[in-house]
């Protein structure tokens, strides 16, 4: 038997997938074709191990439906089907387009639309804000992950984000607050299970019995929305045991003497019904919250995708202010790891608002269904540039949408690896580089490691990354600025080269040979152990005068979402993330087809069972689902897999058809799970079996 002898190249790299465990990554490489890849064992908080979906991601790289050459549409939008066409032309005709959109209509008309589909410093972010900035288009709020719940801690501490995550193995009572960490934090998990050897005690807060709440020392199955109420409770519980860190109140914050008469109103046995968890339950929870050091909160996505979401956070992030938790290393709160990284990266020179034209308009993404469709907006969206992302099937309101994609007079761009939800819309679509083929600064939102993510083979066909194509956009547009042409390497080394003592010593030659560096932070580093809280009081703001000043409540406030019919509650699928896997067999095989759980009592009032084809609707659309009655969930709440699983009767509609743009109180997210829905049977037959996740 012969022996292959061929030699093998191993490329360090960074997982670009929006997750907050930005894993590093090893890629064999042999003759110029990566034949495997796993996760890095060097790396200290990847462990060598990647999740379900990436495990595969050469899959993705090597698909047969991959895209690799510019594509130009010859059917009606949406029927997918394209030609190919040369690189040159595709550029040419998109400029032309553009720029007659500008002379007819202005600048603002054309909307570049993007999330984190390619979750890097450079290539979500850089040269695209330049040329776009300076034309002058409209800009995009990118709000619908992490602005709610960074704007609403911000209120109460001043910033976004925590301690540092891995400093959980410190902690002694960690309260993980909507967040199913073993499916979407996998790598964390190790950090909790570490913490609990040493003798810390699990909750897990979520309206789900989820993966990690079933490995939870104590499950509170709380209602969908009611974090703040619960959190109120608390308060008032710490405040009338007496539990209170007076000398860390009084030295640190500010607003206690009101916020112990909002506190009044919201005793366990009063609000026990609306939050859904026995009074004598709240009260156990709060006093071992308050008496048990270190303790850690760890909320994460779930409780921002509530109407009441900015508050909701706003409301947890009292709670180690009282208690002094802030004090102890492991206590306190962990969240996103971002604002770290980008705070001390130099981003002005990365992005160079400096060259970006005044006074332009802004619209949110959540919003792109009513923005399409509308009659008024001035100028209308005449042009949409669509890349890292995947609205249609992201966004609520799918059928406005679809509707919005669908017209005639919208020129659409999109810049993709697959033939996406959205990309069957475009009039273009232009091949994209995978994660293995561009080079990239990896910040993480979930631990301080920045990692770089060396290109481990050439781009394949003729597929560019994102800072590529907007270099050539910019070349067909007759622009010539230097700025608009910086090289991926250069950006990356200026983003390295601010000064900042955190980023001493971490280099781009160093990421270069070791892959990943931890941030420098200080050692047992604590942030908020004796003040210093980045508000405009400089301390704890139990209540805001900045929020009394914008019209809003500047207490802590516990209202809760309601509406008629079934609250829906939509989570990852373990083999999808959103659609960017649902393509490939091996995951869709899995995943089954879309399904909706149910509490037997509510599958019962509607004469439904197990195995049943269901219509599930609300007022802005309805789908076809397989029932599926669940322990998992209380009555009155549902659950459906979100991202890549279409309509269970074979349409192309998903769950977010069922998504109402509803907007969050403040920070300009969307209440994903205030969708109240009815179901009903449907004579619809299945496609394929379901599989819960």
């Amino acid at each position: 038997m012969a022996t292959d002898t061929r030699a093998v190249t191993q490329i360090k790299g960074a997982c670009g997938h929006d997750c907050p465990d930005t894993c590093g990554w090893v890629v064999d490489v042999v003759d110029g074709e990566a034949v495997k890849m796993v996760g890095d064992p060097g790396h200290p908080f990847t462990r060598g191990t990647l999740c379900a979906k990436v495990n595969h991601y050469l899959e993705k790289v090597y698909h047969p439906d991959r895209v690799l050459y510019p594509l130009k549409r010859v059917g009606a939008k949406g029927d997918g089907r394209f030609v190919r066409v040369s690189w040159d032309e595709a550029l040419t005709d998109i400029a032309a387009r553009w720029t007659r959109v500008v002379e007819q209509h202005g600048a603002e008309a054309i909307l570049p639309y993007s999330s984190a589909g390619v979750q890097g410093l450079i290539q979500q972010n850089s040269i695209d804000m330049r040329l776009f900035g300076s034309m002058g288009c409209s800009l995009l709020d990118r709000n619908i992950c992490g602005a709610v719940a960074a704007t609403g801690l911000a209120a109460t501490i001043g910033v976004g984000s925590g301690i540092d995550p891995e400093d959980i193995v410190h902690s002694r009572f960690i309260v993980l607050w909507g967040t199913n960490t073993i499916v979407t934090n996998l790598h964390f998990w190790p950090y909790v299970r570490e913490a609990r050897e040493r003798g810390a005690t699990v909750v897990v807060i979520d309206p789900i019995r989820t993966r990690t709440a079933e490995q939870a020392d104590w499950y509170l199955p709380i209602r969908p929305g009611a974090d703040a109420t619960l959190a109120l409770a608390m308060m008032h519980v710490i405040i009338r045991d007496g539990l209170v860190d007076h000398d860390y109140v009084s030295r640190h914050a500010v607003g206690y003497d009101a916020l112990v008469e909002r506190v009044r109103d919201y005793a366990p046995t009063a609000v026990a019904e609306s939050v859904g968890l026995p009074a004598d339950e709240i009260e156990r929870f709060a006093r071992a919250y308050a008496t048990t050091s270190p303790s850690l909160l760890r909320p994460l996505i779930g409780i921002e995708h509530h109407r009441n979401g900015a508050m909701q956070f706003r409301t947890i992030a009292c709670l180690p202010v009282l208690t002094g938790a802030w004090r102890h290393r492991g206590g306190g709160l962990a969240r996103s790891t971002h604002a770290l990284h980008f705070n001390v990266l130099d981003m002005d020179g990365v992005l160079r608002p400096d060259v970006w034209t005044l006074g332009v308009r802004t619209l949110n993404m959540r919003d792109l269904g009513r923005d399409l469709c509308s009659t008024t907006l001035a100028p209308p969206v005449k042009a949409l540039m669509v890349y890292g992302a995947n609205p249609v099937v992201t966004i609520p309101d799918q059928n406005a949408i679809i509707r919005g994609l669908q017209r005639e007079d919208l020129f659409t761009v999109v810049h993709e690896l697959a033939l996406t939800d959205t990309a069957r819309f475009a009039d273009y679509v232009l091949p994209a580089t995978s994660q293995i083929e561009h080079l990239d600064l990896s910040p993480a939102w979930g631990h301080l490691y920045l990692g770089l993510n060396r290109p481990a083979i050439a781009p394949r066909g003729e597929a560019i990354c994102n800072t590529e194509l907007f270099r050539r956009l910019a070349h067909a547009l007759g622009r010539t600025e230097a700025w608009l042409f910086e090289s991926d390497e250069s950006m990356i080394r200026t983003a390295l080269g601010s000064g900042h003592p955190w980023l001493d010593g971490i280099t781009y030659d160093r990421l270069w040979d070791e892959g990943h560096v931890k941030l420098r932070r200080p050692d047992d580093w604590r942030p908020f152990a004796n003040g210093g809280f980045p508000t405009r009081s400089g301390k704890a703001e139990l209540y805001s005068e900045p929020l009394k000043e914008q019209g809003l409540d500047p207490l802590p406030a516990g209202n809760i979402p309601t509406g008629h019919g079934l609250q829906l509650i939509t989570g990852k699928a373990l083999h999808f993330m959103n659609s960017s896997y649902s393509h490939i067999d091996r995951h869709r095989s899995r995943a089954g087809t879309l399904f909706i759980e149910l509490h037997a009592d509510d599958a019962r009032s509607r004469g439904v069972a197990t195995g049943d084809m269901v219509r599930v609707s609300s007022d802005v659309g309805a789908v076809q689902a397989v029932c599926q009655v669940s322990t998992r969930v209380a009555p009155g709440v549902a659950w459906m897999p979100f991202g890549g699983l279409a309509d269970a009767a074979g349409s192309d509609r998903g769950v977010n058809a069922l998504v109402p743009m509803t907007p969050t109180d403040w920070g300009g997210g969307v209440g994903y799970y205030d969708a109240f829905v009815e179901v009903a049977p449907s004579d619809a037959a299945p496609r394929g079996a379901s599989s819960a996740q």
